[in-house]
């Protein structure tokens, strides 16, 4: 019997109950605030953030994956009202893991407090003592779940206005090559979570303003001689495409969209992905739930094609 995981990514939830004034002017987030006016805020929709809690509760899965930006601007507020979403899953915190994206370490602030961990500490233990200290918390993380071993990393970095980029560096890097070559992680279908895809997006400056700065390098640790499932968000956008690796093997690059975003191309419409695997056959099936704005609800849709692109 197949495991069946569930990915979903940045919900973006917004949250300014109580948050002073000059915490909005003096820093990045008057930049992102002004986006969330101008651009984002009328397609970001909580109502369907809580429908997909909804859709996911009747679905059951065993394991529920998601790959940051849970916060909009990484304040407090927003950090405990993306928690009791998560708990609204109804599911055991060991059913659930979470890293962050650029926005939730959108400030200094937000790395120097810790805020990430703080607030999703159950949802990022680890089952085996490889993580190293980063901006975000420990990472990489390693849960063994049946057919699956998470991985957990942190792309996550504080930058300038407007850039959106990620970095993984040297230690995590080689603690992911550890984990990845561990028996247990080998004896089972490694799913790797990372918010900054491994390939860059298109464009002649999209990968330094929102790729991953070490990507030849992750993408030459996730190349272990085995199929690996590279789970990510960050391009707004859901697809599955097939890399190939060496001896044969092939890296699965699996995006998910907005959890949150109403938009007219189909392909980023707010879904989350589901994917069955099993420890033998490794994935066996990847497909997606789509919200359907007519019908208020989620549909059942093959992933895309995906090729580098964003936008």
């Amino acid at each position: 019997m197949s495991t069946l995981l569930a990915h979903l990514s940045d919900p973006h939830v917004l949250d300014l109950r109580g948050v002073p004034l000059h915490r909005m002017l003096l820093n990045k987030r008057l930049t992102g605030w002004l986006n969330l006016r101008l651009k984002r805020g009328h397609k970001h929709r909580p109502a369907v953030v809580e429908a997909m809690m909804a859709d996911l509760r009747a679905l059951a899965p065993d394991h529920v994956a998601i790959t940051g930006d849970l916060t909009n601007l990484a304040l407090e507020p927003e950090f405990e009202a993306a928690r009791a979403m998560i708990e609204r899953l109804g599911l055991d915190p060991e059913q659930v893991s979470v890293i962050p994206g650029n926005h939730d370490l959108y400030t200094d602030g937000a790395r120097r407090a810790g805020r990430f961990a703080s607030f999703f500490h159950k949802y990022i233990t680890s089952d085996l003592d490889l993580a190293v200290d980063l901006p975000g918390g420990r990472f990489p993380f390693v849960r063994l779940r049946d057919d699956l071993a998470l991985i957990g990393l942190s792309s996550a970095v504080p930058r300038l206005p407007l850039v959106a980029s990620g970095r993984l560096g040297d230690a995590q890097r080689a603690a992911l090559r550890a984990a990845l070559a561990h028996p247990e992680v080998r004896s089972r279908v490694p799913v790797v979570l990372s918010h900054h895809p491994v390939v860059d997006p298109r464009g002649r400056f999209a990968p330094a303003l929102r790729g991953l700065e070490d990507l030849a390098a992750f993408r030459a640790s996730l190349d272990h001689g085995r199929d690996v499932l590279a789970l990510h968000g960050h391009w707004h956008r859901r697809g599955h495409e097939k890399l190939a690796g060496s001896n044969g093997a092939t890296i699965h690059r699996l995006g998910a969209t907005s959890a949150s975003l109403v938009h007219h191309d189909h392909e980023k419409m707010a879904s989350y992905n589901l994917y069955e695997i099993d420890r033998a056959s490794g994935l066996v099936r990847a497909h997606a739930r789509v919200w359907n704005a007519l019908r208020e609800r989620f549909e059942d849709a093959e992933l895309p094609d995906g090729a580098g692109q964003t936008g």
